[in-house]
Order: structure tokens, then sequence, then C-alpha cells
């Protein structure tokens, strides 16, 4: 063996060692190994490789809670089906800037992600990701003329070129004929349909993209890490008490920058670094169970990820829907979800994680919500209260022949709405994901629920131009990121000849099935509204 190549052979052995050695400083600490905290130390390895980065984890392993396959519904997030994210104002009309924007920044996702498979960091497509139609499914009168003002206001928007609606039954039988099967012959139905949408398994995303960062130098992985404390120093580092759980030691990490990406569990964590930013933020616990069957014969009979209209006081996150999802390498079918109540913040939290988090910054909000949220408490108490024969009932509103046999129930994960404090409104319940970030950026964390995964790459871009504006606004790191994401800096509505591109590089790369859309867009262009109007 040549000299240069035992020198070489000597520094990868010292590097590995360094690396196996108890850290005591580190430029990154990522506090949860979920989907949030292996996008993020992806995005830094990819802009900063020689930065030290540890993530630490309280569980026995990466994408246990919320980014679990199980704990969560699996739809790629764009707007497609969601009737929650196009509200109807009061003029009557619809509001489609929140689906606009969601859609957008799933289509960076999908260039996120097809990136990492192209470098090697996410394996095979087909292990996380799946075309899956999205639907939306209403029945009634004022229901249908909602969906139907829906699908108009979309076909505004370039980003929902080729979807197409119908009133239909026998149109919509062919797209779902699961739902259609027994239903009442009578009951006027509409849907929306687009074959655009996918299902994706978060957990895999998690697992993969943290096993290639495992192979990095300059990374760690630690589990069982519960965070005990958390202390601003006097040059603006943080120091980090954390206790091994499995042996009761304690060590301290000092960080120049700290992410908490720890689900339910960021708030507290995030009240106990003591910022000023998160006073007036408080956390409502909502948790969920879907109705699952895997049987093979009704399993057949439904492909598609068909969202409904949430019942009144529900939770933006329980509107219903009966999923085609692909799970452990199997294909499956849920419904739900149910709501379930519980003072936790994780499903393997604690009953007193809500209490713990109460403040006097928080506690007024707290107070406001629950006397304006009457609906929403009813709710909570009803979905409670039921019974299997109840969500049975529940289920037979949209697969009308569902056999209790062929359906069992399974716990979902936990979800922690915000709760903030708004100058106008007073305490709000607030709908999404928000990212809470110190005024000198060296703390940050990431508080709500839905879309979140589905858009983790654009909202970690968020979260970096608050930690670190100075390199998001070099040349070398815009120019990185638009290596990752090339639509980065662009709107993709208005542009169809962008979106076409961002969407036939993505399928290709993610093997997606795509299929162009050639008509042109135009605004007001009814004809073009009204070919898309199937069976009518």
């Amino acid at each position: 063996m040549s000299n240069t190549a035992v020198n070489l052979a000597l520094s990868s052995a010292a590097m590995d060692g360094a690396k196996r050695q108890e850290r005591k400083e580190v430029d990154v600490l990522l506090i949860g190994a979920g989907v949030m905290s292996a996008t993020l130390g992806t995005w830094l390895q990819e802009l900063e490789p020689d930065w030290s980065i540890e993530m630490v984890e309280r569980l026995n392993d990466v994408a246990v809670e919320s980014s679990n396959g199980w704990n969560n519904a699996g739809t790629g997030h764009a707007a497609l089906a969601e009737l929650n994210y196009t509200p109807q104002k009061a003029d009557g009309s619809i509001d489609i800037a929140k689906a606009v924007a969601i859609n957008e920044s799933f289509q960076m996702s999908r260039q996120f992600w097809a990136h990492h498979v192209q470098k090697g960091n996410l394996q095979d497509p087909k292990s996380f990701i799946h075309t899956t139609p999205h639907m939306s499914f209403v029945w009634g009168d004022a229901n249908v003329d909602f969906l139907r003002k829906r699908f108009q206001a979309l076909q505004k928007s370039t980003l929902f070129r080729g979807m197409r609606y119908s009133e239909d039954r026998d149109q919509i039988a062919q797209w779902i004929p699961l739902v259609m099967k027994g239903r009442d012959p009578q009951q006027k139905v509409a849907a929306t349909w687009t074959d655009m949408g996918t299902d994706v398994n978060f957990g895999e995303v998690t697992r993969q993209l943290i096993a290639a960062l495992e192979k990095k130098t300059h990374f760690r992985l630690r589990m069982r890490q519960e965070v005990r404390d958390l202390v601003r120093l006097n040059d603006g580092r943080w120091q980090v008490t954390l206790m091994n759980l499995d042996t009761s030691e304690q060590r301290t990490l000092i960080t120049r920058q700290l992410f908490i990406g720890a689900g339910g569990a960021a708030l507290p964590l995030l009240q106990k670094s003591g910022i000023p930013e998160v006073k007036g933020y408080a956390g409502f616990p909502v948790g969920g169970s879907f109705l699952v069957t895997e049987n093979p014969d009704v399993v057949a009979q439904h492909m598609a990820k068909v969202y409904g209209k949430a019942s009144v006081g529900a939770p933006p996150m329980s509107v219903p829907h009966v999923d085609t999802r692909v799970l452990d390498g199997k294909q499956v079918l849920l419904f739900g979800p149910f709501a379930t109540f519980s003072t936790k913040f994780l499903k393997q939290g604690s009953l007193l994680d809500m209490f713990g988090a109460m403040n006097t910054s928080n506690l007024l909000p707290m107070m406001q919500v629950g006397l304006k949220s009457f609906d929403l408490v009813k709710y909570l108490v009803d979905q409670v209260l039921q019974s299997d024969a109840d969500r049975m009932e529940a289920l037979r509103a949209y697969v009308p022949q569902a056999k209790q046999e062929d359906w069992r129930l399974v716990t979902a994960g936990q979800r922690v709405q915000i709760i903030k404090n708004d100058e106008l409104e007073g305490g709000v319940l607030r709908l999404g994901t928000e990212v809470v970030t110190s005024a000198d950026g060296s703390i940050s964390a990431l508080l709500g629920a839905s879309p979140g995964a589905s858009t983790a790459p654009p909202i970690m871009l968020e979260l970096m131009a608050k930690a670190f504006p100075e390199q998001m606004r070099s040349p070398e790191w815009q120019t990185k990121i638009r290596a990752v994401i090339p639509s980065w800096g662009r709107k993709l509505n208005g542009d169809v000849a962008l979106t076409e591109k961002v969407l036939a590089d993505t399928s290709r790369i993610l093997q997606l099935e795509y299929e162009p859309v050639i008509t042109s867009h135009a605004a007001n262009d009814e004809a073009r509204i009204t070919a898309h109007v199937v069976g009518k």
C-alpha cells in the first residue's frame, strides 16, 4: 500500500473516531427524529456539508410519532381534494388563495424528493410515493352547489388544470365504485377527480433521509435522549441538557443553532427556552383513529383519496376521507379520522402535557377559544362517546355496503392545533403549521398540524430564511437551493410551461403517472371549464 493510501486510511479512521467521541459542541442541534428534522438536516448537509449536526430523539427509533405512516393520512397535500382549504366567503364566493399556496408548496416538495432520489439519499420511489387520484365527494343541494363553485374557482388557477367535475352518478361510480355501490339513487351527489394526487409514506421518507445523513462524517443521531433544560449563553449559543433514558446519565451540549421538530412536544420545549416570541401560544391536542380494511376484495374496489365535508365544529384535521394507502408494502383502505381527546401532546406522551404547557401568557387565549368554540367542544364530546356502531354508521355514509367484519379500528397520532393571541380577535385556533423563531434566529420550532409533512421542504426554507438570513441571501446558497428546487423563487400559478415542466420532471424521477394537460389557460374561459364538467 502506498504512503498516500496509508495516510488516507489513517485520516479516515481518525475522523470516524472523532465522530464516535462524545461531542461537547455542535453547529446545529435537531430535537426530534421526524420528517421536519430529517428535512432540515438534509437541507443543511446539502448547503453546508462541513457543519456538525446532531439529532436527538426521546424514543428508540425514528419516525415513530406523527411522521409514522400509520399515524397520518399519507395525503400528499396539494389542495386537490381538501375542502377546508377553499372556504366559502360571506358573499358566497370561494377563496382559493390557501389552496394555491399549498399546491405551490407541494410542487416544491416533489422537486426536493426527486433531487434526493437522484442523489441516492432516497431509494426506490415506489417505497414512499404512489400516484393516487384525489377526489372531493359531497351530497345534498347545498354541498353540491359549494363543490361546483369550488371547481369553477379552482379552474382560474393553472395549478388545477385537468381537474374534472361531475354530478353524473354513472361517471362517479366509474371513479369510486365502492362509494357509489348501494347508495340511495335519489341522493344528489357531486365529485371532482384529478389524477395528479399522491399517497406518501412520510415515515419512509424520514427513515431514508436520516439513514443517508448517518453516512456523513459530521452528522450524529442519538436515541433515547430527553431534553431536560435549555439555557441561552451570553454569547448567544444554547446549552442543552439531555438525559439518556436508558442509563439516566445527563450530558450538556452547546449549539449555535437549535431546531425543535418534536411534533406536539415542540411547544413545551420552546417554552423552556424563555424566548418572548412564544408568549401567548398554547396547544389544543386532538387525537384520531381510523377504520382500516385489508380485505383484498374491498381494497381492490377503491383507488383514490376521497375527501368529504367536515362536520359542524370539527377541527380542520378531522375532515372525513376514504383513503387508499400503501403501508409496509401493502395496499390498504382507511376511513376517518374519528376524533379522540387526550391531554397528551404526543401519542407516547404524558397526560400532563396540556397542563404543563399552560402559563400566564396563554391562559386567556385558551379561555377565549373555549368560550367561542361550543361547536368544537360538542363535536369532540360526540366523537369520544361514539360506539363501534356509530363509527360504522359514519363509514356507511361513504361506503354504503361496508361490513363490520371487514374493518378494524386503529389509533392514529396526536396533533396539537395552535392557539395564539390575535390583536383583533383575541384567542384564536389556527389551521396549519407555523414557524416560531427567536429574534436572533438561534432557536426555531415548528408548531401546528396539516399540511405539515407534505410541505416540509418549503417550510424548512422559510425557517432557514429566519435562522440563516445572510446565508439565504448569498449566491452560494441560492445556487445550491435552485439545484434542488429549480422553480424556487418563481410562481408556478399562471406559468403553464413551468408547471408542466415541474410536473413532468418530478413524475419521471418519482415514477408517478402523469399526462400533460394540453388545454390553454384563460381565467374566464367558461368553455374550458364546461369541457371538464363530466356527465353534464
